[in-house]
């Protein structure tokens, strides 16, 4: 039997990462294709860390696979090749030392209940909590990150998160380039299904959640 549950597929006991529900080898099949920006303009000098290190994995994350896989931890990963949308901000975090496997888990050992309702059946898993949309949007709220949802480009400033809702259930989320459009629209470094792009995606669809983080106001 295949529950639907945002950032994650149950299936037969399994739980499944993914930014696609009902798929166990989702490639959000469902969704419509952002458009590829044509000569994105660069406009900064040298890119912010969370930048530098999502666009780092184009061309190294070649494929979007939402299996479920039981990591090392803490700092387990799956192979670097392969992943989902959270992969890629998981991996930029951890090289400005947020290691969000075990910040979401502990959290949501010490207050689970500010995390979604849907889980609180199920024992926290070190394995996939932090490879779910929702999982993250909470603990940057509760990070103070959150920023306001507007339909101003200039608004998504270089090394933001970015959440969406893609629709049907399906969440999606990735970080703000500092290359846009010729139309300054901001790309987007995020894979939602043939690894890790820089992509014209911003306002292809409903903005769920806005962050900026504030690296070195995270406690170790």
């Amino acid at each position: 039997m295949l529950q639907r549950i945002c950032g994650f597929a149950l299936i037969g006991g399994i739980a499944l990462a993914a930014c696609t529900p009902d798929r166990p080898q989702g490639d959000t099949a469902g969704a419509k294709k952002p458009a590829v920006a044509q000569n994105p303009v660069t406009t900064a000098t040298q890119s912010p860390p969370l930048v530098r290190a999502a666009r780092s994995q184009i061309g190294a994350t070649r494929v979007y696979d939402p299996a479920y896989v039981r990591l090392a931890y803490p700092g387990g990963d799956v192979p670097f090749t392969r992943g989902v949308c959270t992969d890629v901000v998981i991996r930029a975090l951890r090289t400005q030392g947020i290691d969000l496997q075990q910040r979401i888990h502990e959290d949501r050992l010490a207050y689970s209940e500010h995390y979604p309702a849907r889980w609180r059946g199920l024992a926290a898993d070190r394995n996939i909590d932090h490879r779910r949309v929702p999982n993250q949007m909470v603990w940057f709220d509760r990070q103070g990150w959150r920023q306001p949802i507007t339909a101003r480009a200039s608004d998504y400033r270089p090394g933001g998160i970015v959440a969406w809702d893609l629709g049907r259930g399906v969440l999606h989320i990735g970080i703000v380039s500092d290359r846009t459009t010729h139309d300054r629209i901001p790309l987007i470094l995020h894979n939602i299904g043939s690894g890790t792009q820089e992509e014209n995606l911003l306002f292809g669809y409903k903005i769920i959640g806005h962050y900026r983080p504030v690296l070195s106001a995270v406690p170790g």
